[in-house]
């Protein structure tokens, strides 16, 4: 007999080391432009060294912890309703059949590990395990969608997750233009 919650804690393992991936690389990536501009012998002055280092990492932990989270949420929020819009399953079968899609997840997150040398190669690691857990969602969905509700379904996580792109990066351009804008030259 299976335990249905061996696997539910896959999720936060995920993020956690996603996030300590992602956390690591803009720690070697910052430190290495505080040095080029000066600050970091300054810094050394007054904090340890592997002090500052620890601190730069937990808070960079913080942040990527709290995106990774959000989009967590976000992207199980669209799971389910576009299976509410597009699913004939009302028992949510569908639903607790796509909980060990995690693995994809969290074997992904061990290998950004060990991509944290190269930025490219931490958001392909990313990006292959959330393709990978997309076509593994489809495939266990199936059975419910017609082919109409299949194509509306990856119509609809495409639209959505493009517009949130898209909004997103418009709206970092436009608060970096107003900042450009702002700045006494």
């Amino acid at each position: 007999m299976r335990n249905a919650y061996l696997t539910s804690h896959f999720p936060l393992i995920s993020i956690i080391l996603f996030s300590l991936s992602f956390s690591i690389y803009t720690v070697n990536l910052s430190t290495a432009y505080l040095q080029e501009i000066g600050l970091y012998s300054g810094m050394v002055e007054f904090f340890s060294e592997r002090g500052i280092l620890l601190t730069l990492l937990f808070v960079l932990w913080l942040f990527y912890f709290m995106l990774f989270a959000a989009l967590k949420l976000i992207a199980d929020t669209i799971n389910e309703l576009s299976l509410l819009f597009f699913s004939k399953d009302e028992e949510g079968v569908g639903l607790r059949s796509i909980r060990r899609g995690s693995w994809f997840f969290l074997i992904g997150s061990i290998a950004s590990l060990v991509a944290i040398v190269d930025l490219l190669a931490l958001v392909a690691t990313f990006t292959i395990a959330s393709f990978l857990y997309f076509i593994y969602f489809l495939y266990r969905v199936s059975d419910s969608l017609g082919a109409m509700a299949l194509f509306g379904l990856v119509f609809f996580h495409l639209f959505f997750w493009f517009s949130f792109v898209l909004a997103i990066g418009y709206s970092v351009l436009r608060l970096y233009n107003s900042v450009i804008a702002s700045l006494p030259l």
